[in-house]
């Protein structure tokens, strides 16, 4: 018997469900490798998606950005597949791949006709185990990190403040720090240090795959079984990250003086993530607030009152730690961030002390509600929701009860979750202060 087969066979659990129409089944390889797919036969396209359990979260103090450029690392070769190949045989057989990094994870995604996915589990297997990270192409790829960090961050104010806001709001939770790295990190990271955080974290047991569209999940199980069921799990359990953030005192406030254009003021609130249910109430009042020009906030601040060019907020509870719950308004010409945090606090309070109509609350159900099956209709989208909710915790089976979830929630849930996280002596206030530009000479 071959050994892709007998891998087939041993196989630990397997079980199937339903998330809104999908049948999402799922399998664990020998080696502790998670593997998800959902049957999606609309068009003969697969996404291949693969999740590691490794970001910002899991970086020590002073090694920040580490598991970004690991992630650039990727793709620079191994003894079976050399610098550039690995993108080129993807574009050859006519996918696309690319790569994201975040606070809880790393992902590696192709999207490529389905007679030709095998191509992504070859690919992928080898790069898992056999990456070379050659000194030489550590200390290029490094720079062009570095690059990135000055072109998206450093030379944007906005991204700037937003940086600095959760630098302030985190005093000692990992989500201090930015996913792309502090530069004086950056600057001291060493191929060494790369390498062996490569080995502790890319492993099978620390990793799942996801797999969306045009296959058969049982022959499909079978091929991931004879690429990667001879990958042999970590020797050492995966460090946890078992970090609490202490209460809050009290309003935390910085100004950040910069060169930019127009004041900018950001809040952040601390909220809870996917394993308190308040989350969906909080979800449904983001879209209140900040969902589109017909929200509260557009309406008030930019329609209105003119004071903002753009005003929002926004949520995000499928983290593997409670994040923030943020506000934020990009000032008109010649108004006041005073002006800003008034309007800002006047909504604020507005819904804390009155329930949201059942209208109000309706349209902002059916926008989710219409979010979530649009995302049905791609297969990436598919995958990459279940990747993120498999590798932060939450796991595959949350989307079967998420629509259900949504409809439960009722005014008197969004004024009492407004009540209990929009508290001023909980939040952290960042605000942009403009510095005139200097003159340089020709």
């Amino acid at each position: 018997m071959s050994r892709y087969i007998t891998i087939a066979l041993t196989i630990l659990l397997f079980f199937t469900g339903s998330a809104f129409g999908s049948d999402i089944r799922e399998y664990f390889l020998p080696n502790g490798l998670k593997i998800v797919t959902v049957e999606d036969h609309k068009s003969p396209v697969v996404s291949f998606q693969v999740w590691y359990k490794v970001g910002s979260r899991n970086e020590i103090t002073g090694k920040s950005g580490i598991s970004h450029l690991l992630e650039h690392m990727m793709f620079k070769g191994t003894p079976k597949y050399g610098k550039g190949e690995y993108s080129g045989i993807v574009a050859r057989n006519g996918g696309n791949e690319n790569a994201f990094t975040s606070q809880d994870y790393t992902a590696y995604f192709q999207n490529i006709s389905s007679d030709r996915f095998e191509i992504a589990l070859d690919l992928e297997s080898d790069r898992m185990v056999n990456l070379l990270i050659d000194p030489m192409e550590f200390m290029l790829e490094r720079d062009v990190v570095k690059e990135e960090r000055r072109l998206r961050t450093e030379d944007d104010p906005v991204s700037s403040l937003i940086e600095e806001l959760y630098a302030a709001a985190f005093k000692i939770h990992p989500y201090r720090s930015p996913v792309i790295g502090w530069m004086n990190d950056l600057n001291n990271l060493t191929r060494d240090e790369l390498y062996n955080y490569y080995k502790e974290y890319y492993r099978p047991d620390n990793t799942t795959i996801v797999v969306v569209g045009d296959i058969n999940s049982e022959e499909l199980v079978e091929k991931i079984g004879h690429y990667f069921g001879g990958i042999p799990k970590g020797l050492l359990p995966v460090r946890e990250v078992k970090v609490s953030e202490t209460e809050q005192k009290g309003e935390r406030r910085f100004l950040y003086k910069r060169e930019a254009q127009l004041p900018y003021v950001i809040y952040g609130y601390p909220a809870p993530n996917y394993k308190d249910r308040d989350h969906y109430a909080l979800e449904l009042l983001s879209n209140i607030l900040s969902g589109g020009k017909s929200s509260r906030l557009y309406q008030n601040m930019v329609y209105s009152k003119q004071i903002a060019l753009s005003a929002g907020g926004g949520f995000t509870p499928i983290q593997t730690d409670p994040e923030l719950f943020y506000f934020y308004a990009q000032l008109k010409p010649g108004r006041t961030t005073e002006e800003a945090e008034a309007a800002l606090n006047e909504e604020i309070e507005r819904i804390k002390r009155e329930p949201v109509s059942e209208r109000e609350l309706q349209k902002a159900r059916n926008q989710t509600e219409a979010s979530f099956i649009m995302q049905q209709d791609s297969v990436f989208y598919q995958a990459m929701l279940i990747g993120q909710l498999e590798t932060t915790g939450a796991g595959a089976r949350y989307l079967e009860s998420y629509i259900d979830e949504i409809r439960r929630v009722t005014p008197e849930d969004i004024q009492r979750v407004a009540q209990k996280y929009f508290v001023e002596d909980n939040r952290t206030v960042g605000v942009l202060v403009p510095l005139p530009q200097t003159s340089t000479s020709p």
